[in-house]
């Protein structure tokens, strides 16, 4: 049976050579560009939790598990539209330690692109908790969306920071799975499918994306702070009920994430897989 007949995609070492050469050109590409496409990934990924926010609002009758995995694989639109329209996503970016890995970039350019896109990724989140507020839209469902993302957001900070680095490993270890994968397709249906499965676990089971809460937070905390009376009457529920949404929970929530992020994506995702696939070849070519 022909190749093309027989494996459409990339084998695991051909995977792992176009993960290595995508992290060069993320990393070499010129850092205002990053940045606004970091800007772009940062919204995507607010937009697929918006989707989720909706789809899981008012279903508190439905199983647990079955409405979560309907908000997971909704939430997966934001990845989805970042393979297809591009953008730079901190969690996928911690992949570019195979390009340090190999020797073919520093440990200044790594670190560098990764704190651009970062920041990039935390001004998009931060764009859309602009757009959601002046859109009333968290008083959707008599307000039972804005309720929604207070409860989300307060469960995530009842969460001390171990837990949330442990949580944070688990996320991205499933993300950048997903982004690996996504490698071995060579068409668009290849891509987007693939991540459905890994990004519907890891938001089904409530693990921490710091990008995700750069949006989910900050969004819940401008919920508690500024909405009127008529919501929270609405709801049921005070403002003082929701005191874990500060700044300064959300703070630690955002490092211990990252921290985890960057563990369970760059070293047992991306180091692990560039180790099994590549290091070995890489070694006998110095030679």
């Amino acid at each position: 049976m022909s190749r093309d007949t027989a494996s459409a995609l990339f084998s695991p070492h051909e995977m792992a050579r176009i993960a290595e050469d995508t992290a060069i050109h993320k990393t070499l590409r010129e850092p205002g560009r990053t940045f606004c496409l970091a800007i772009v990934a940062g919204a995507f990924i607010a937009l697929g939790f918006i989707f989720y926010i909706t789809v899981t609002t008012g279903n508190a009758q439905m199983p647990y598990g079955l409405i979560r995995l309907a908000g997971g694989v909704c939430f997966s639109l934001g990845l989805i539209l970042i393979i297809v329209c591009g953008g730079d996503l901190f969690t996928s970016t911690v992949l570019t330690i195979v390009a340090k890995a190999s020797g073919r970039i520093s440990c200044k350019q790594m670190l560098a692109n990764w704190g651009n896109v970062y920041l990039g990724n935390f001004l998009g989140a931060l764009l859309c908790v602009a757009l959601i507020w002046f859109s009333g839209q968290s008083f959707a469902a008599r307000g039972q969306w804005g309720l929604n993302v207070l409860q989300i957001a307060d469960y995530k900070l009842q969460h001390g920071f171990v837990e949330t680095f442990f949580l944070g490993i688990l996320a991205n270890l499933m993300v950048c799975l997903a982004v690996w994968m996504s490698y071995s397709g060579r068409t668009l249906l290849d891509k987007c499918f693939i991540v459905l499965l890994p990004i519907g676990m890891f938001v089904a089971s409530g693990f921490e994306h710091c990008v995700a809460n750069m949006f989910l937070i900050p969004l819940a905390i401008v919920i508690r702070f500024f909405s009127t009376e008529t919501f929270w009457l609405a709801i049921g529920y005070s403002a003082d009920q929701f005191f874990t949404l500060n700044t300064g929970n959300f703070l630690n929530n955002l490092s211990a994430a990252t921290l985890g992020n960057i563990v369970g994506g760059g070293l047992l995702v991306g180091w692990v897989q560039w180790s099994l696939h590549t290091q070995k070849q890489a070694q006998r070519h110095d030679q």
